[in-house]
C-alpha cells in the first residue's frame, strides 16, 4: 500500500471541492511550461508575432523562449493560471460525483450516460466561473517579448483583466466561451468518465488496489483520451481567445480559416505538449487530490473526535 489509506467516512463535498482545487494548483505548478509550449506551438503561424520564433518541438519551444525571453517565460501567466485552477477544476472536480449522483436515479447503477452528463455539466459550469481567468492566462502565454526594451501590453495579472475590459470590453474577458465550454465539456468527460472507469474496473477485477498504482494508471489513460478527443478544439479556443478583436468573426470562422490556410493537421498542433501536460497534470492532479481528500478527511475526523 502507497500513500494514505481510504478514509471509512466518504469524503463531503466541501473535501472534494477544496482538495481538487488545491490539488489542481499544484499540478500546473508543476506542468506550466509544458502548457505555455503547447499554446506557442497552436498560434505558430498565425500572425507576425508568432512568426518572429520559430519552435521544433516541446523542449526546443521551452529552449527558444528561455534563450529569447528569459528564464521566466515559461512560467508567463502562471498568476492567471491558479487563480483558473482555484475556481475551474474546484468545480469540474470537486463536485463531479455530487453531480453524478444528482443524475442518478434512485435504485439504479451509475451507467456511462450519467457520467458523460455530469461531466458536461461540471465542466461548462466551470467554465462560466473561470473564462477570464483562462483569457488572461492565455494572452500572457502568447505574448512575446524579446528584451527588457520590447514593449509590454500588461505590466501585471490585474492589469490584464483591466486592459482588456477597458479595450474591449467586459465581453472581451469572455472571448471564446463558446469553444471553451465545447472544449472543457469534452476534456472533463474524457478525463472524469474515463479515470471513473478505469479505476472502477482496476478495483472490481483486482487488479489493483485503492492507492497510488491505481490512481496512477488510471490518470495517465485519463490524460490520453482527453489530449485525442479535446485537441481540436483547444487550438481553436486558442487562437480564437489569443486573437485582436475583428481578425475572426466566429470561433467557427477560425476554424474555417485554419483548414483553408494551414490545413487539417492544424487542429493537432501542439499535440505532443498537449499530450505530456494533460498526461502529467492529470496523474499529479488525481494522485494528489485523492491523496488531500483523505488528509482532510482524517482532520476532519480527528477535529470530530470527542476523545
Amino acid at each position: 500500500m502507497v500513500g494514505l489509506k481510504p478514509s471509512e467516512v466518504p469524503p463531503t463535498t466541501a473535501v472534494k471541492f477544496l482538495g481538487a482545487g488545491a490539488a489542481a494548483c499544484f499540478a500546473d505548478l508543476l506542468t506550466f511550461p509544458l502548457d505555455t509550449a503547447k499554446v506557442r506551438l497552436q498560434i505558430q503561424g498565425e500572425n507576425q508575432a508568432a512568426r518572429s520564433a520559430q519552435y521544433r518541438g516541446v523542449l526546443g519551444t521551452i529552449l527558444t523562449m528561455v534563450r529569447t525571453e528569459g528564464p521566466r517565460s515559461p512560467y508567463k501567466g502562471l498568476v492567471a493560471g491558479l487563480q483558473r485552477q482555484m475556481s475551474f477544476a474546484s468545480v469540474r472536480i470537486g463536485l463531479y460525483d455530487s453531480v453524478k449522483q444528482f443524475y442518478t436515479p434512485k435504485g439504479s447503477d451509475r451507467d456511462i450516460t450519467t457520467r458523460i452528463l455530469a461531466g458536461c455539466t461540471t465542466g461548462a459550469m466551470a467554465v462560466t466561473c473561470a473564462q477570464p481567468t483562462d483569457v488572461v492566462k492565455i494572452r500572457f502565454q502568447a505574448s512575446v517579448h524579446a528584451g527588457p526594451g520590447s514593449n509590454r501590453k500588461y505590466s501585471g495579472t490585474m492589469d490584464a483583466y483591466r486592459t482588456i475590459a477597458r479595450e474591449e470590453g467586459v465581453r472581451g474577458l469572455w472571448k471564446g466561451t463558446l469553444p471553451n465550454i465545447t472544449r472543457n465539456a469534452i476534456i472533463n468527460c474524457a478525463e472524469m468518465v474515463t479515470y471513473d472507469i478505469i479505476k472502477e474496473k482496476l478495483l472490481n477485477y483486482h487488479l489493483l488496489t485503492d492507492n497510488f498504482p491505481c490512481h496512477f494508471v488510471s490518470a495517465f489513460g485519463a490524460g490520453f483520451c482527453a489530449t485525442v478527443v479535446a485537441s481540436p478544439v483547444d487550438v481553436v479556443k486558442t487562437r480564437y481567445m489569443n486573437s485582436p478583436p475583428g481578425q475572426y468573426r466566429s470561433p467557427f470562422d477560425c476554424m474555417l480559416k485554419m483548414v483553408t490556410q494551414e490545413g487539417p493537421t492544424a487542429f493537432y498542433k501542439g499535440f505532443t505538449p498537449s499530450f505530456l501536460r494533460l498526461g502529467a497534470w492529470n496523474v499529479v492532479m488525481f494522485v494528489t487530490y485523492e491523496q488531500l481528500k483523505r488528509a482532510l478527511m482524517k482532520i476532519q475526523m480527528l477535529r470530530e473526535s470527542p476523545f
